[in-house]
C-alpha cells in the first residue's frame, strides 16, 4: 500500500464518522428567532365554551348573573317583611347576584392565570405552528411553548402579528 493511501484512510474514516454523526435522527432544535403564527392576532383566547379567557369570562359570568337574578326574582324574598317584586326585592336580588358575579369573575381570573402558566410542548416548529394556527382561540397570550427543548412565548407584535418569540 502506498504511503499516500495510508494517510488518506484516517481522514476518510474521520469524515465518514462526522457525516454519520451529523445525520443523526434527532429532531433539530429550532433557531432562536421569531416565528409568525398568524398575520392577525384577532381570535386569540376567545373560546367561550369553557367560560374562560378574554371576553369569555365576562360573558359567562354575566349569563350566570342574569340567571341568578331571574331565579331570585321568581322566588319569594328571604326577608320576611319584603313583598315579592317590590323595589326592595329588586335591590336584594341585584345585590346577591352582583356578589355571585364578582365571585365568578375572580374564579375565572384564577383559571386564566393557571392556564397561562401551562406549557405546550412540540417536537418541531412545523407541528407547533400548525397546532397553534388551528387552536388560536384556545391559547392565551404569554403561553410558554417548548419546541424541541427551546422555549418560546406567544405574543402579539405592534404590527398585529401573532408570533412565537424566543424567551
Amino acid at each position: 500500500m502506498s504511503p499516500s493511501v495510508r494517510h488518506g484512510a484516517p481522514v476518510l474514516i474521520f469524515v465518514l464518522t462526522v457525516m454519520l454523526a451529523t445525520a443523526c435522527g434527532h429532531t433539530q432544535r429550532p433557531e432562536r428567532k421569531t416565528y409568525v403564527v398568524s398575520e392577525d392576532a384577532r381570535g386569540v383566547w376567545t373560546d367561550e365554551g369553557s367560560g374562560t379567557g378574554g371576553s369569555g369570562a365576562d360573558a359567562y359570568c354575566g349569563e350566570m348573573q342574569k340567571q341568578c337574578f331571574q331565579k331570585c326574582w321568581r322566588r319569594k324574598p328571604t326577608v320576611e317583611d319584603m313583598e315579592k317584586h317590590s323595589e326592595s326585592h329588586h335591590r336584594l336580588c341585584t345585590s346577591q347576584c352582583l356578589e355571585a358575579f364578582m365571585k365568578c369573575i375572580k374564579e375565572q381570573e384564577a383559571l386564566e392565570q393557571q392556564d397561562a402558566k401551562r406549557e405546550l410542548r412540540f417536537p418541531d416548529m412545523a407541528a407547533a405552528l400548525d397546532w397553534l394556527r388551528e387552536h388560536k382561540s384556545e391559547v392565551a397570550l404569554g403561553t410558554v411553548v417548548i419546541v424541541a427543548g427551546v422555549a418560546f412565548s406567544l405574543v402579539v407584535v405592534p404590527a398585529g402579528l401573532l408570533v412565537l418569540s424566543p424567551i
